[in-house]
């Protein structure tokens, strides 16, 4: 939103802009004050519609997760060792390596702190593994 008023004063301009609007142009302005709004709406645009695909690309990749893989995935992440994990979950070390190993290529991930992004990223928690 590009709010253009002839009579603004600082306390509108400030209501406007919590409001959510990108610029607060007096009358009169130059065109190349409206233009230069005009772009960088469409820049924040282009970021937040880049940044939804991101996520939701990062959401379909999660899904593809077995129950397992995700509780691994929240463990590993909050910074239990493989020996911890496997002991909480009741199931062989080996078998959480081969667990961890499946989620990383699964989301795509090349390291922990990575995996841990993507974790924050998707608003999961070490209680449980649900989506925002």
């Amino acid at each position: 939103m590009i709010f253009i008023t002839a009579h603004g004063d600082i306390p509108m301009s400030v209501r406007a802009m919590k409001r959510g609007a990108i610029e607060f142009l007096t009358k009169p302005f130059r065109d190349q004050e409206l233009l230069d709004a005009i772009m960088t709406g469409l820049a924040r645009d282009r970021a937040r519609r880049e940044n939804d695909k991101a996520l939701e690309a990062l959401r379909e990749r999660f899904d593809t997760l077995s129950p397992r893989e995700r509780e691994i995935m929240i463990q590993a992440t909050a910074g239990r060792l493989n020996k911890q994990i496997a002991n909480d979950v009741g199931i062989a070390e080996s078998t959480v390596k081969v667990h961890r190993s499946n989620l990383m290529r699964k989301m795509k991930a090349r390291s922990l702190p990575e995996l841990s992004r993507m974790v924050d990223a998707l608003g999961l928690t070490p209680e449980g593994s649900q989506r925002p």
